[in-house]
């Protein structure tokens, strides 16, 4: 792969965000992180153990992406109903 290559994001259904080609990702000051690979996952659950980086805990955690109609405002809001 090289430099120029494109960078792709792909959102797994349920899981990860697939990186594919030459992405920089820095931290919270801006710093460079180091990545392990040329294609990497990030955790999109919050539980990963190794942050950035997907560690497949979503799968324990039961995480699930909104599977909604994205003109559909009303679906990203949360629910106000009392019981």
């Amino acid at each position: 792969m090289r430099d120029d290559d494109p960078v792709t994001l792909t959102a797994c259904p349920d899981g990860p965000l697939i990186v594919r080609g030459p992405a920089t990702f820095l931290d919270e000051d801006g710093e460079p992180i180091d990545q392990p690979r040329r294609t990497v996952a990030l955790c999109r659950c919050g539980a990963s153990a190794i942050k950035p980086w997907c560690d497949g805990t979503h799968k324990l955690t039961g995480f699930t992406t909104d599977h909604h109609d994205p003109g559909d405002a009303t679906a990203s809001r949360p629910s106000t109903a009392r019981q």
